[in-house]
């Protein structure tokens, strides 16, 4: 099994980037990484095509909001806080946020839609959202190319060892959530301190 998906990443790697970009992102980059470390990649063409392909990940959720607010509203009001700290965002940092939206856990699909419901201008946020993706994708592959052999090494450890690398891993994820839902109560206090 392990055999046939590295075969696959090396036959049509580049397709599984691109789409993995629009989708995920982070694990695919780091894979991308990896292989532009072995030689199965080229470097500057796994961020080329890493950064168009969650360029067009963001562009479908702003043109999800853009059209489709009735439908937000209605499919995804358990996302209202989100939502609402989205737009707190936007309000207070401006374009940098669509920079940034990125690197903010639990708030990557909703801050794009959130910014597609308002009247932001489409043509502003394509070219922010195209450089950011671009960086996004560099600050991500660049370690993983550097570090190539020591990231396969560490893997190679991990399968070995996996009863160590499983709690470990489970714990980091933990804290990164923790932390990004403590964040998310901080910004939903702020708005409610507003309000009154």
């Amino acid at each position: 099994m392990e055999e046939l998906f590295i075969g696959l990443l090396k036959e049509y790697g580049y397709s599984i980037l691109f789409l993995w970009s629009i989708l995920e992102g982070e694990i695919g980059l780091v894979m991308g990484g990896i292989m532009a470390h072995t030689g199965d990649m080229n470097y500057f063409m796994a961020i080329f095509v890493a950064g168009l392909g969650g360029f067009a990940g963001d562009q479908i959720y702003f043109y999800i909001g853009r059209f489709n607010k009735g439908l937000i509203q209605r499919k995804l009001h358990r996302q209202r806080l989100k939502f609402a700290i989205a737009h707190l965002l936007l309000k207070k940092y401006g374009w940098p946020i669509i920079f940034m939206q990125r690197y903010m856990y639990g708030l990557r699909t909703v801050i794009p839609m959130s910014i597609g419901i308002t009247k932001y201008s489409a043509k502003q946020f394509a070219v922010i959202n195209l450089i950011s993706a671009w960086v996004w994708a560099a600050i991500t592959i660049t370690p993983s190319y550097i570090f190539g052999a020591e990231i396969l090494n560490i893997l190679d450890v991990s399968k070995e060892h996996w009863y160590y690398a499983l709690p470990i891993a489970t714990g980091f994820l933990f804290a990164i959530h923790a932390y990004f839902q403590k964040l998310e109560r901080h910004f939903s206090q702020k708005r409610q301190n507003r309000n009154k």
